[in-house]
């Protein structure tokens, strides 16, 4: 019979000096088609822990948990587990329903070891901070490939995305989703709630599908999307969040969500960029979105789109409360099923 592996000790820097973070199982397979190890996701996190920590530093931020691998059944905590260290800080937030609760709040280092410790893949941050959880500093597109299309298509609707949202000015920073999308974030000014910066974003994603209709949509309902590229508008919503820049995916390859330029984006696939790749790969070219807080704009011009289209709102996702001029959410076809029906 195998012998289990001990568990490890892990230093990392904290505030007020080092910390020890447990690492437990350390062997268990996680990726079982390359062979990884938990040990090994742990590792991959301490080796980008500083530039991960300046993307989730002050956000609530959910959890992605995989404690039986990959090839296990994920869950996410969207509250702090029980169990976290007395380091481990939260911030209240408010869910579409009105409720509340208490977020994990990255504020250190060791809190990240400690929940790649407990399963986690990925970190998915709030667009927000602790000290304004009602108004986003960042405004997310996501890029989604819909059947029949792959990651160079979203590549080349990204480029056009990139000519919209200097028109809007707004500095434009992509990465890689860790499959075959690109998400690409833009640092704002705190001073908008989550319905104008979802109106904002919707704006902007209509704007790069007129420009490129045979590449990239803005649909909501899949029946309508075609073999194009999804600007999937309520990411932006309250409670919507996406995968950071430097988490480990739950994909088969361990691939990671990774920060890159402009320049790069047509010459890169998503295998590029895994747990063995990645760590290599910061400490020669380091964090291509060090700058990004140094950027911060505002979207009024993307707001001003908005009020001048008279299409006005979208669709919420289902399980959102009815919104203002929201139009119905009844799929096209059926609506035009039952339109046919009752004209009999």
């Amino acid at each position: 019979m195998a012998t289990k592996a001990a568990a490890v000790l892990l230093t990392v820097p904290g505030p007020d000096g080092d910390r020890e973070v447990r690492l437990t199982s350390p062997d268990k397979i996680y990726f079982p088609e390359p062979g990884i190890t938990k040990r090994e996701v742990v590792e991959y996190y301490l080796a980008v822990v500083d530039p991960l920590l300046g993307v989730l530093r002050e956000r609530p931020t959910n959890l992605k948990r995989y404690p039986d691998g990959v090839e296990g059944e994920p869950f996410y905590s969207k509250r702090l587990p029980k169990g976290a260290p007395a380091y481990a800080e939260t911030v209240r937030v408010t869910f579409p329903s009105g409720r509340t609760a208490d977020a994990f709040c990255p504020t250190e280092p060791a809190v990240l070891l400690w929940a790649a410790n407990m399963g986690t893949f990925d970190f998915h941050p709030w667009p927000v901070r602790r000290a304004d959880p009602d108004r986003p500093d960042e405004l997310r597109v996501d890029l989604d490939p819909q059947p029949g299309t792959d990651f160079a298509d979203a590549a080349a609707v990204a480029a056009v995305l990139h000519e919209v949202l200097d028109e809007a000015g707004l500095v434009g920073w992509p990465k890689t989703s860790g499959g075959r999308g690109i998400h690409v974030f833009c640092r704002i000014r705190p001073e908008w709630d989550f319905i104008d910066v979802r109106h904002a974003v919707i704006a902007i994603g209509r704007k790069v599908a007129e420009r490129v209709p045979e590449r990239a949509t803005v649909d909501w309902w899949k029946e309508e999307r075609g073999e194009r590229i999804f600007l999937d508008y309520n990411q932006a919503a309250r409670d919507r969040t996406i995968a950071s820049a430097w988490s480990v995916r739950g994909r088969p390859r361990a691939t990671v969500s990774m920060p890159l330029t402009w320049d790069d984006l047509p010459d890169v696939t998503p295998e590029d960029f895994d747990v063995r790749t990645v760590p290599g790969i910061y400490a020669e070219r380091g964090d291509p979105h060090a700058d990004m807080d140094a950027h911060a704009g505002g979207i009024e011009t993307a707001l001003e789109w908005y009020a001048a289209d008279p299409r006005g709102e979208m669709p919420y996702p289902p399980e959102y409360p009815k919104m203002p001029g929201e139009p119905s959410r009844v799929q096209p076809s059926r609506a035009r099923s039952s339109t046919s029906e009752n004209k009999r």
